[in-house]
């Protein structure tokens, strides 16, 4: 420990989430999924993504509305449409992969959507769970808007992340990016430890620029990227109708989620995907690299490099955060 952070072995940090989670209306269950999430992403590096996050958790106002059981509103052998039952999306989404696994198992292939769940936090969680499992995934998430399109002074999108997944040797390939310059986890945490955000990432409720994140809360985060960005936050937010963004509460900027998955073998024999993969990994890898660079990065590697070493030394979470995780109170 020190002054400004409490050092936590992944076993400590996941009994802190653990029982905050309950103490706020979770089950031991839920709690468990939810948190080993949570860990998974302090592990490999994403803090705003971290245990933080229970306390957003704790502050959503759907939070304290009732939960229903998960529940299929749609379903055929390949497909589900998913009524998350009010879920933070950590549980219902997490289900909704699960299910997207065993229908690619049955038939090679699934499409699976989900809505009325909110928060689903790390994409890249589902996606390496799906391409551990042998199948191929994209997966988008949309949410309620909190970011502006290009040339807006107000939020019309989510942070609308986009992932994608592919089996490999020893681990997958995965990319998972949000459409947004920075993401909401990111300005919430910043705004928790009195940080500034990065130049060019945020706009006030006037649509004048901003670093302040309480300010940004007030008015928009800005798309990646310009125009490019938001035509991707776009996609997603439409991608989630099909997830049934609109269902619940009859609002077309809602969360939703969607799953593609698919057994590379539909296509080609796994193996030799594969191979080709890794081949293809490590042409981009031996590419000549401009000055000043040492390496290209391979999405997803530095990740897993950093989960493993922090299994090993433990999670670094700021005091502040520690202390209201001990300090959350029952719904």
């Amino acid at each position: 420990m020190n002054d400004e952070n409490v050092l936590l072995q992944v076993e400590d940090a996941a009994a802190l989430g653990r029982s905050g989670l309950q103490r706020i209306g979770y089950s031991a269950d839920e709690a468990r999924v939810i948190t080993d999430h949570l860990v998974d992403s302090e592990l490999c590096g994403y803090a705003a993504l971290g245990l933080a996050r229970i306390l957003t958790i704790s502050e959503h106002p759907r939070t304290r509305e009732p939960r229903q059981p998960i529940r299929a509103v749609h379903e055929t052998a390949v497909s589900a449409l998913l009524d998350g039952g009010n879920y933070v999306g950590l549980y219902a989404v997490h289900q909704a992969a699960l299910v997207a696994i065993d229908k690619a198992r049955a038939n090679g292939f699934a499409l699976v959507g989900m809505h009325n769940a909110f928060l689903s936090c790390r994409n890249a969680y589902y996606v390496e769970m799906i391409a551990r499992a042998g199948y191929a995934c994209i997966h988008t998430a949309c949410s309620q808007p909190v970011v502006a399109p290009f040339g807006g002074a107000a939020p019309a999108f989510g942070t609308n992340p986009i992932a994608f997944g592919l089996p490999n040797d020893p681990d997958p390939l995965i990319f998972d990016m949000g459409t947004s310059a920075v993401m909401h986890g990111d300005v919430m945490l910043a705004r928790r430890l009195g940080r500034l955000l990065p130049e060019g990432t945020a706009i006030d409720a006037e649509g004048r620029p901003t670093r302040d994140p309480a300010a940004a809360l007030a008015g928009s985060i800005l798309a990646f990227g310009g125009y490019k960005g938001s035509g991707l936050a776009l996609m997603a937010q439409a991608l989630g109708l099909l997830g049934g963004a609109a269902l619940t509460r009859g609002q077309v900027q809602d969360f939703a989620f969607l799953f593609v998955v698919f057994a590379p073998d539909l296509l080609m024999p796994a193996a030799e995907l594969k191979r080709q993969l890794t081949e293809l990994i490590h042409r981009v890898r031996a590419t000549p690299t401009q000055p000043g660079v040492d390496a290209i990065r391979i999405p997803s590697e530095r990740a897993f490099r950093e989960r493993e070493e922090r299994r090993r030394t433990g999670i670094s979470l700021p005091r502040l955060i520690y202390e209201r995780l001990n300090a959350l109170y029952v719904c």
